[in-house]
């Protein structure tokens, strides 16, 4: 593999980028008046060399001579169709249309130069050279390429570069959404429809009647769509009205922006882009946009973090908090709080263009109004104890996911009350001929089962029936973070005097009230204690989630004990102790895994693993970690814990055909991005080239590699793992 430069590159201003984008690469450059057209037609004999395995012995090809050397950069000339059918047959040997270490194949492959019109041949070899020339032909047969000249560079990158290069120019645009009229008729449709007549369904709220003239608009001038454009009733978040929706399921809408329609010539609105977590989502979603935009900030796209802000403030004041998603099955539920770290990162960005006060105004206004009217009002503040927990409203079976998703639950209390399935589903949902018993048990089963998914970590045997009880410590060091930046925001931008203007005044709040700094340091100041108090525990030596009904600390050791140092709630000392004490537990070969196997617990047929148990991994725990023990000094642990992750991240993608995932199994050394726990894994299924990675693996990947030293992404490009990176510098001296 070379060693090329590890800043990728989109577009270069010299004759010829050979890594430069798809778009660029096959489409621009192949254009016949493109002075660097790459196009050519040429007859090039197919050598026995190459013969598929299964077709046995094939006639002589011409003679041909090996170009193993060369002093310039190697570029081939390909037959796009026929190699890549060449290739295929010889590789692929489990048909999946991947090239991975599984495959039996020969792993070699011989094309032609283009210096020798193809005549000399040399040999691609690996795996890795092998799956990144299926990505290529895979890519240049999208753009409708019969021929194609292909540099080496492209197949022997840095795997770091390549990987950085895909998700900066390629993964994030495959991860980037709008809503509107140019694609309602698509992405109105919810693939969780399970009603008898899906079909394009928008909800407006009652403040944004702009949009509702624009969407009807729409469906007037385009009635094959059968777009149903609806108002939301007030209150948008009564459960029993959002149960009632349920019947006719659709998206809510978000942000939009003036524009000028270049076909028309004329003013109208389209909607703020978006990045979705992955390829098969069309919806904006809670913490993953947080995730998503440390990697996006990284990558220089301000542009699309300014626009998720803006989305979330806009749902804040029209829906009362940051949806878990914007379908109207979600109007009930939040999902972890991060909007004022993600706001003040984009302000410190834009903080010299016109208008990024008031951007940073209204973001927390926004934050303000969530703060007080979801996370410190009931259910989920628990007054005993003063902290918060995740506990949403909602009635009846969670309609996003398929009923019969829970009929290992319901089925015996249809058995019970007569009922098929169906029958007591609905029942059950609308409180008719069931028992008070039964109401009581799926009621309490179920705020549980929605209180884990607001958490963000569904699901995980740390939170199973218990979750709506838990004061947990995520919850309450993200709100500790919101209570210090808002009060340093009001402090030092606004003059220790904010005012709440109407649509952001909740409770009491007057005409005319006004916030200020010190109110909410005494809050942060006070929440600390509880915490203390509550969650900490000094002899394990880290944080605990407390049980409100029980009245007791749980011993469930989760990586969400790193929290505290991420938001600045723990103390130095404590920073201290989680490293001495804590670490220890969670840290293994790919970085942090969720929860210790001890906590979990033993797993099989009738106990199930939980994807966010161990021996799994997520990148949101990996990034909080890291940026908490930078918060508090300890980079040496910081830069360790990234490495490992980002190498077995690396390792699977050019061991897998160039996969990113949504989660891993950081025990497992050689795939570990095979997760078969609960819902399998997403981002592993795609034909011939990924597309679009997972987003905030995506994110963990460009912000981790910030973290490392030069020395350290070399050594990661060359696959390095990392107990031989430090033995090595150890014998160096260099540690």
């Amino acid at each position: 593999m070379s060693s090329q430069s590890l800043k990728p590159r989109r577009t270069s201003t010299v004759a010829h980028d050979p890594l430069a984008t798809p778009q660029v690469y096959y489409g621009e450059s192949h254009s016949r008046r493109h002075p660097r057209a790459r196009t050519y037609s040429a007859n090039v004999d197919r050598s026995a060399r190459n013969a598929s395995l299964t077709e046995g012995v094939v006639a002589p090809g011409r003679r041909i001579s090996h170009d193993e050397q060369s002093l310039q950069p190697r570029r081939f000339l390909v037959q796009v169709e026929e190699t890549l059918k060449t290739l295929l047959s010889r590789e692929d040997s489990d048909g999946n249309y991947q090239i991975t270490i599984d495959d039996k194949g020969p792993k070699v492959l011989s094309l032609g130069t283009l210096a020798s019109n193809a005549h000399n041949k040399f040999d691609v070899r690996g795996t890795y050279m092998l799956s990144n020339l299926l990505q290529e032909l895979t890519l240049a047969k999208d753009y409708g390429r019969k021929t194609i000249v292909l540099d080496e560079a492209r197949l022997n990158e840095n795997p770091v570069n390549r990987l950085s290069r895909l998700i900066q120019f390629s993964f994030w645009d495959g991860l980037t959404r709008r809503i509107d009229g140019s694609n309602i008729a698509k992405v109105g449709v919810d693939p969780k429809d399970w009603t008898a007549d899906p079909r394009p369904r928008i909800y407006i709220p009652p403040g944004a009647p702009e949009q509702y003239e624009y969407y009807t608009r729409i469906a007037r001038e385009h009635p094959d769509m059968r777009l149903d454009v609806q108002w939301l009733k007030e209150p948008v978040d009564d459960e029993l009205y959002v149960r009632d929706l349920n019947a006719a399921p659709g998206l809510l809408a978000i942000a939009m922006e003036k524009w000028i329609d270049p076909e028309t010539g004329k003013e109208d609105l389209r909607g703020l882009p978006f990045v979705v977590p992955g390829g098969r989502f069309n919806e904006l979603y809670g913490w993953d946009s947080y995730m998503e935009s440390l990697g996006l900030l990284c990558n220089d796209r301000v542009d699309l973090v300014k626009s998720m802000v803006i989305h979330f403030c806009f749902c804040i004041k029209h829906y009362n908090k940051i949806l878990n998603a914007n379908r109207t099955y979600y109007l009930c539920r939040s999902q972890p709080p991060f909007l004022t770290d993600m706001a003040l990162r984009v302000y410190e960005r834009i903080k010299h263009e016109d208008g990024a006060l008031e951007f940073l105004r209204e973001a927390i206004l926004a934050a303000i109004k969530e703060y007080h009217s979801v996370w410190m009002a009931a259910p989920r503040y628990d007054p005993e104890t003063g902290l918060t927990r995740y506990r949403p409203t909602g009635k009846g079976v969670p309609p996003e996911t398929e009923a019969s998703h829970f009929e290992h639950v319901l089925e015996p209390y249809a058995k019970k009350h007569n009922m098929t399935f169906k029958e007591f589903v609905h029942a059950y949902n609308y409180r008719e001929g069931v028992d008070e018993e039964t109401l009581k048990e799926l009621d309490e089963y179920f705020l549980h089962d929605r209180a884990v998914r607001e958490s963000g970590h569904d699901t995980s045997y740390r939170l199973e029936t218990v979750a709506a009880d838990l004061a947990c410590v995520d919850i309450n060091a993200l709100l500790y973070k919101y209570e210090v930046d808002i009060g340093r925001v009001i402090r030092n931008h606004f003059g220790d005097k904010l005012e709440v203007p109407e649509g952001f005044r909740v409770g009491d709040m007057k005409p005319g009230h006004v916030e200020n700094s010190a109110s909410w340091e005494r809050r942060a100041r006070e929440r600390r204690k509880r915490v203390d108090h509550y969650l900490w525990d000094e002899k394990a030596g880290m944080y605990f989630d407390y049980n409100t009904k029980k009245k007791e600390r749980t011993n469930y050791e989760s990586a969400t004990t790193f929290w505290p140092m991420w938001s600045g709630l723990a103390t130095p000392r404590q920073a201290q102790t989680l490293v001495d004490k804590a670490l220890p537990l969670f840290e293994v070969f790919g970085g942090l895994v969720s929860g210790t196997e001890k906590s979990r617990g033993k797993v099989g047929l009738d106990r199930p693993n939980r994807q966010w148990d161990y021996p799994f991994g997520w990148a949101p725990q990996q990034i909080l970690a890291w940026v908490g023990l930078q918060r508090y000094g300890f980079d040496e642990e910081a830069q360790r814990l990234a490495y490992r992750w980002l190498y077995m991240v690396t390792k699977a993608f050019v061991d897998f055909n160039g996969v990113v995932v949504e989660k891993y199994d950081v025990t497992r050394q050689i795939d570990p991005h095979r997760v078969e726990a609960e819902y399998g894994n997403q981002g592993s299924d795609f034909k011939g080239v990924p597309r679009e990675g997972f987003g905030w693996v995506n994110a963990s990947y460009i912000y981790g590699m910030t973290l490392l030293s030069a020395h350290q992404r070399r050594a990661l490009g060359a696959l390095t793992k990392w107990d031989d990176y430090e033995k090595a510098m150890s014998n160096l001296g260099l540690n």
